[in-house]
């Protein structure tokens, strides 16, 4: 017998309770989150709630009550002790640990900017509910950021009625992930249906009105979300003294999710973790969450396990549905296989002939297949390689 503490409620977290109880853990396990609500899936924010979709919870009290964990809600864990093996919380209480997991996961990046208070960051259920009750036909919302989040957002509040408007740094939303074909692919099916995308500029300010650029101009907004990226939640491991990236950020972890503390592990966005093959690696991404809280709590036990798997995620935004398998490089090579009219289509990213991504568009029952073809040599891919 132990005690588990699992520091952070998220999807990561859950998943460590499922697998520590189905591999016959039989300790202690307390789990603390901020919110007042239990664990739930982050991608329905911006791709249901915002669409007018119920709120979905993960799993429900008594879930939690049969596996015999103990939710600890509401509060915040303010410090870790590794001598004493305790972690305080903000309402002066304390828990003993004999095995510690961070899943703090990652917050929305606040940009250094003028007004920035007068945004909406979205990161929470109450996030998402709060924006989706401004949602009124005729309003005009800008997303300051024309990341995966900005630009389903974007989707969502146009399908809403709004007028949206983009705003997008670079030359082109997401031409560093996609390339700069599918990069065009994707401007194309955001226009088609409305929505400005502007590149190259820059936010100044959030004013009472709207965004002011760096040129002078403004542009006009009812609601501006910030969407420029997120940052892990690691200030908390990194005041007990664990060892965090100061450049890519996250809990710096072996390919077991292991820190230099051989009691505590980390999981979820806010591990940088050792990929076996990929090297250092934090994943931002559902698909992550899970796998490596399975992982963790497998490691917690002893067993052998390693970060071994390629990254997956997906999102929907008008017809642009997809799922993307791997980690592809800005340079690498991007072949489309298929129709980019009739958004059907497969893209392949390739670095001297191996398949480092690959993404299915309106295409279905495939992501395993292209899973499976990730480090493979193919020349060149197509789909009847499959």
């Amino acid at each position: 017998m132990s005690d588990l503490v699992i520091i952070g409620a998220g999807l990561a977290a859950a998943s460590a309770v499922e697998t520590l109880r189905e591999e016959g853990y039989d300790g202690s396990i307390t789990l603390v989150g901020t919110e007042p609500e239990p664990p739930y899936e982050r991608p329905q924010l911006s791709k249901d709630l915002l669409k007018g979709k119920d709120f979905q919870p993960l799993h429900d009290d008594q879930w939690y009550a049969e596996r015999s964990a103990t939710l600890r809600l509401g509060v915040t864990a303010v410090a870790v002790d590794r001598d004493l093996r305790t972690v305080t919380l903000d309402d002066g209480s304390w828990l003993p640990y004999d095995q510690l997991l961070f899943a703090t996961g990652a917050g929305p990046r606040v940009p250094d900017l003028p007004g920035v208070e007068r945004a909406t960051l979205l990161r929470t259920r109450a996030d998402a509910e709060g924006l989706l009750d401004q949602f009124v036909p005729g309003r005009t919302l800008v997303t300051v950021g024309g990341g995966w989040i900005g630009l389903e957002v974007a989707a969502a509040a146009r399908d809403a009625g709004l007028e949206v408007t983009v705003l997008e740094r670079g030359p082109k939303p997401l031409a560093g992930v996609l390339g700069d074909t599918l990069a065009d692919y994707l401007v194309g099916v955001h226009e088609s249906h409305g929505v400005v995308i502007r590149t190259e500029v820059e936010a100044a300010e959030i004013t009472q009105t709207g965004v002011l650029l760096t040129t002078g101009e403004e542009i006009p907004a009812d609601i501006v979300v910030a969407a420029v990226g997120a940052v892990p939640n690691d200030q908390l491991a990194a005041a007990a003294g664990l060892a965090v990236d100061a450049d890519k950020g996250g809990i710096v972890t072996g390919d077991h999710l292991e820190t230099a503390d051989p009691r505590i592990f980390a999981a979820g966005d806010v591990a940088l973790a050792t990929h076996l093959h990929l090297g250092p690696l934090r994943v931002e991404h559902w698909d992550n969450a899970i796998r490596q809280g399975r992982l963790a709590a497998r490691a917690l036990l002893g067993q052998h396990v390693h970060y071994d798997w390629a990254p997956y995620f997906y999102t929907d935004q008008f017809e642009f549905s997809m799922e993307y398998v791997g980690h592809s490089a800005p340079d690498d090579e991007v072949v489309v296989r298929g129709s980019l009219e009739d958004s059907e289509f497969l893209a392949y990213w390739l670095r001297d002939a191996a398949v480092t991504a690959a993404m299915n568009v309106g295409i279905w029952d495939v992501s395993d297949k292209l899973r499976a073809l990730v480090g493979q040599t193919v020349d060149p891919p197509a789909p009847d390689a499959l």
